[in-house]
């Protein structure tokens, strides 16, 4: 065969150079595409989270004050149920007091006793009140002495009452809980029957 039968291919791209253009250009195609819509999509992904961000501190600054106003108003308000429990015993001091006041100069016996058996009730009722709310009295009489809830102003002849035992309450204590509001005033016997042994003052606190 002689050499004008053979083709000349000056001038043209072989079919596999033309294929591998194609695939570049599409290649080039698809990177100048991507970049811009990932970037639009992590803007809008960003924007999103922004705002949400946002809307939570907006949440969390709102209850931290609603907190703080909750707080205040429990500290001012936190005795209501106390008081308004306590307005009863507050009406029967006024009713015992305007009943004295309508009698004469000279009361009677009856009228005496009335007030008398008045007071105790409202005593009981206002001990009934404080014990609905964890506060109880610390009447320790004929007890051992205890220095958590007593305080000792002498010790005194018991008679029967054994030593580092409560002879007389001076001043009831009183209890909220496991705390003492304030201890009972007492005095101590000290263990002998001489009614004129003298006294040992002491001033033990709590």
């Amino acid at each position: 065969m002689s050499n004008q039968d053979t083709p000349s291919n000056t001038g043209q791209k072989p079919a596999n150079d033309a294929a591998d253009d194609n695939i570049n250009l599409g290649g080039e195609d698809l990177a100048e595409n991507q970049p811009k819509d990932v970037g639009a999509a992590n803007e809008e992904t960003l924007a999103a989270l922004n705002d949400r961000f946002l809307r939570m501190a907006a949440e969390l600054e709102n209850t931290r004050r609603r907190a703080a106003r909750e707080k205040i108003e429990a500290g001012k308000y936190a005795i209501t149920n106390f008081a308004r429990d306590l307005l009863d015993v507050v009406d029967n001091f006024e009713r015992a007091l305007r009943s004295a006041d309508d009698e004469n100069a000279t009361p009677s016996s009856d009228a005496i006793t009335g007030l008398m058996s008045g007071l105790r009730m409202t005593e009981e009722k206002l001990l009934t009140i404080l014990k609905r709310y964890g506060v109880n009295r610390i009447f320790p009489a004929g007890e051992k002495f205890d220095p958590n809830l007593h305080q000792a102003v002498a010790q005194v002849p018991g008679g029967t009452i054994p030593a580092g035992h409560v002879v007389d309450v001076a001043q009831p204590g009183f209890t909220i809980g496991d705390r003492v509001l304030r201890a009972a005033i007492v005095t101590v016997s000290n263990g002998t029957s001489d009614p004129g042994a003298p006294d040992e003052q002491t001033d033990t606190k709590v």
